[in-house]
C-alpha cells in the first residue's frame, strides 16, 4: 500500500504540472478519482442545480461509491500517466 500511495501522491503533483489541460470529462474523472481515493464514497447532498460545478463534481464522484480507495488510487495514477504526467 505505501508504494501506491507514493505512486497516487506523485501521480497528484505530476496532474498540476501536465503539458496540456485536460477537458472537462476527463478533469471531473480526475477529481471523482482523487476523492474517492482519499475520502472514500460520497457523502452529503448535492449541490442544487444553480451550483452546475458542483454537481458535476458530486456526480462525478458519486460514480464511484462503493469503489474501493486502492483501486480508485490505482484508475487515478494510470489516467495522470496516461496524459503525460
Amino acid at each position: 500500500m505505501s508504494d501506491l500511495k507514493a505512486q497516487f501522491d506523485a501521480a497528484a503533483a505530476a496532474s498540476k504540472t501536465l503539458a496540456e489541460r485536460p477537458d472537462n470529462s476527463t478533469l471531473l474523472r480526475l477529481y471523482a478519482l482523487y476523492k474517492q481515493g482519499t475520502v472514500g464514497d460520497v457523502e452529503g447532498r448535492r449541490p442544487g442545480f444553480t451550483d452546475m460545478v458542483g454537481r458535476a463534481k458530486f456526480d462525478a464522484w458519486s460514480a464511484l461509491k462503493g469503489t474501493a480507495h486502492e483501486d480508485a488510487m490505482r484508475q487515478y495514477v494510470d489516467l495522470v500517466r496516461g496524459l503525460g504526467g
